[in-house]
C-alpha cells in the first residue's frame, strides 16, 4: 500500500477536506510529509487532552486564593468543580456523536476555540457567579473537544501503531496527575501582574490558540460512513435529571434544607426512570439512542458502570474536601499543598502501569480488589493520622497513606475499563467505554454535591476562626469514613467483574478493541481530579 492510498479504517471513514488533508498510511518513511503530518497532528490533540486534564487538577488547590478574592461562598466551591464535570459529564457522549456526523476535525476545532474562550471568560470573571458559568461553559466545550482526541488518533493511524501512541497517552496522563496541583500552586503563589488565582486558567489562552492555529492546517477530517442521529431528547433528561438531584443536594444545607429541595431529589428518580423508558423506544425506533441499553444486559457492564459511578462519587468527594483541609483548615500554602500530593501521584502512575502490564494478566479481577482494599488501608491510615497529630501534621507524615491510597487506584484506574468491556461485544465496543466515561464524570459531580452534607455539614456556619482548624480537621476524617465506605462497595461489586479481564496487546486486536482501550486510557486523568 503506497502513502497516497487511504486509511482503512472500519470504524471511521476519513473522509477529503478542504480545510486539511486526506487520512494517508502505508508504510511511510520518516521523511514523508504525510507521516510528518499526523505525528505533528498528534502532538496537537495529546497536547489539547493534556490542557484538559492540567485544568481539571488545577482548580482545586487554587479554591482558597478563590475564595478570599471572590468571596464565593462553600456552594459557589463546589459548583466551580461539579459545574464543569457536570457539563463534561452530560455532554461528552453527544461530543462524540457530533463528531462522527459532521467532523472530528471540525469539532475538535469548535470544541477548542470554546474552551480557550471560557478560559478566558473565568479568568476575568468578576464575581463568583460569573466564575461558575463559565466553568460550566467550559466543561461544555471540554465535552466537544475530548472526545474527537482519540477518533482523531483513531482515524490516522492504523492499528499496529496505536499501542504505542496510547502509551504516549498513557505518559500524559501520569505527567498531568503530577503537574497540575503543582502548576495550580506554582501560578497562585507567583501572584503574576497581582492576578492571584487568575493565571491558572489564563494560561490556557496560547495554549488553545496555537492548537486552533495548527490543528486547522495539520489535523485530517474524518467522519463515520454510517454516523447515528442526534438523540437531543436523550441529553435534555439525562442534564434535568443530575440537576434536579444535584441542585438541591448542593444547596440543602445553604437553605435549610427546604422541601422542594426532597422533593426535585425524589422527582429526579422518575425523571432518570422516563429516560430509560425513552430511550428503549428509541432504539426500537431509529437505532440511534443516546444510551444503548442493551449493554447492560452483560454483567461485567452492568457491574463495571456500577463502580465506575461509586468511584466516581469517592473521588469526588475526596479530593475537593482533602484541599479545603490542607489550605482552608491546616492554612497550608498553595504551594505546600499541591506538593504533598506528588507522593500520591507518583503512587498512581507507577502502578497503573505494573497493575496492566504484569499484574492483571496473571491476578485478573484480584488486582482491582486488591487496589480498592489499599486505597482503604490509606484512608484509614490517613484518619488515624489526622487524629494523632491534630493541626501540627506535616507533609512527610501524609505520605504513607498517600502512597498507599496511590498505589491502590493505580491498581485500579489502567484495568477497570478493560474488565468492564471484556464481555461487551465488539461492535458495541465504543459505545460501552464513552458510557463508561460518562458514568464516571457523573459520579464526581455527585459526589462533588455530596461534600455539602459529608464536610460541610458537620461545619458550624458560626465558628470563631480560632476553631475553624479543628473543625476541618473533624470534617476532614468524616469524609473519609464516607469514602471508605463507599470503596467498601465498590470491593463488593468487583465480584461481579469477569475473573480473567481480557488484556489488549499491542499490534494486536481489531479496531474496536483498539479504540475502546485508547478511550479507557485518555480518560483516566478523569479519575485523578
Amino acid at each position: 500500500m503506497t502513502s497516497s492510498e487511504p486509511l482503512p479504517d472500519t470504524a471511521a471513514g476519513p473522509t477529503a477536506s478542504a480545510a486539511g488533508p486526506t487520512v494517508s498510511t502505508g508504510p511511510a518513511t520518516p521523511q514523508d510529509p504525510a507521516d510528518r503530518r499526523r505525528w505533528i497532528a498528534l502532538a496537537i490533540v495529546m497536547t489539547a487532552a493534556f490542557m484538559d486534564l492540567v485544568d481539571v487538577t488545577i482548580v482545586n488547590i487554587a479554591i482558597p486564593s478563590i475564595t478570599e478574592d471572590t468571596g464565593a461562598s462553600f456552594t459557589a466551591i463546589q459548583w466551580i468543580t461539579a459545574g464543569y464535570a457536570l457539563a463534561f459529564a452530560a455532554g461528552l457522549i453527544t461530543g462524540g456523536r457530533l463528531g462522527d456526523i459532521y467532523g472530528r476535525k471540525r469539532l475538535f476545532l469548535v470544541g477548542i476555540g470554546g474552551f480557550t474562550i471560557a478560559s478566558a471568560l473565568c479568568g476575568f470573571a468578576v464575581n463568583p457567579e460569573m466564575l461558575v458559568a463559565s466553568r460550566i461553559l467550559q466543561g461544555g466545550m471540554a465535552a466537544l473537544m475530548v472526545p474527537q482526541v482519540l477518533s482523531i488518533v483513531h482515524a490516522t493511524f492504523p492499528a499496529h501503531e496505536r499501542g504505542k501512541v496510547f502509551g504516549l497517552f498513557g505518559a500524559i496522563v501520569g505527567l498531568g496527575a503530577v503537574s497540575g496541583p503543582l502548576l495550580g500552586a506554582l501560578l497562585t503563589e507567583w501572584n503574576i501582574f497581582g492576578l492571584e488565582w487568575r493565571p491558572i486558567f489564563l494560561i490556557n489562552l496560547p495554549v488553545g490558540i496555537a492548537g486552533l492555529v495548527l490543528g486547522r492546517k495539520f489535523i485530517s477530517e474524518s467522519k463515520a460512513p454510517k454516523a447515528l442521529r442526534l438523540d437531543l431528547a436523550g441529553v435534555a433528561l439525562v442534564t434535568l435529571g443530575l440537576l434536579m438531584l444535584l441542585y438541591p443536594l448542593t444547596r440543602g444545607r445553604e437553605l435549610g434544607w427546604p422541601l422542594w429541595g426532597h422533593l426535585s431529589m425524589a422527582a429526579s428518580l422518575l425523571v432518570f426512570a422516563a429516560l430509560v423508558a425513552f430511550e428503549r423506544r428509541k432504539a426500537n425506533r431509529d437505532g440511534s439512542p443516546l444510551i444503548e441499553l442493551s449493554l447492560f444486559r452483560v454483567k461485567s457492564f452492568a457491574a463495571g458502570t456500577a463502580v465506575q459511578l461509586t468511584f466516581g462519587v469517592a473521588l469526588g468527594i475526596f479530593f475537593l474536601v482533602w484541599t479545603l483541609y490542607l489550605q482552608m483548615g491546616l492554612g497550608w500554602s498553595a504551594l505546600k499543598a499541591g506538593s504533598t500530593g506528588i507522593p500520591f501521584s507518583i503512587a498512581v502512575s507507577a502502578a497503573a502501569g505494573v497493575s496492566v502490564q504484569k499484574l492483571v494478566p496473571r491476578f485478573g479481577r484480584k488486582v482491582l480488589q486488591t487496589g480498592a482494599l489499599l486505597m482503604i488501608v490509606g484512608l484509614l491510615l490517613y484518619i488515624w493520622e489526622a487524629g494523632r497529630y491534630g493541626l501540627a501534621i506535616s507533609p512527610w507524615q501524609m505520605a504513607l497513606p498517600l502512597v498507599v491510597m496511590g498505589v491502590g487506584m493505580g491498581l485500579i484506574v489502567a484495568p477497570l475499563t478493560d474488565a468492564v468491556l471484556s464481555e461487551v461485544p465488539k461492535e458495541h465496543s465504543g459505545s460501552a467505554s464513552g458510557l463508561i466515561n460518562t458514568v464516571q464524570q457523573m459520579g464526581t459531580a455527585l459526589g462533588l454535591g455530596l461534600v455539602s452534607v459529608v464536610f460541610f455539614g458537620s461545619i458550624s456556619d458560626r465558628l470563631p476562626p480560632e476553631a475553624m482548624g479543628a473543625a476541618f480537621v473533624d470534617a476532614f476524617q468524616q469524609s473519609l469514613w464516607w469514602v471508605a465506605g463507599v470503596l467498601t462497595v465498590i470491593f463488593l461489586v468487583m465480584f461481579a467483574l469477569p475473573a480473567r479481564p481480557r488484556v489488549h496487546l499491542e499490534g494486536g486486536g481489531d479496531d474496536d478493541s483498539a479504540q475502546a482501550q485508547g478511550e479507557a486510557v485518555s480518560k483516566e486523568p478523569a479519575l485523578t481530579s
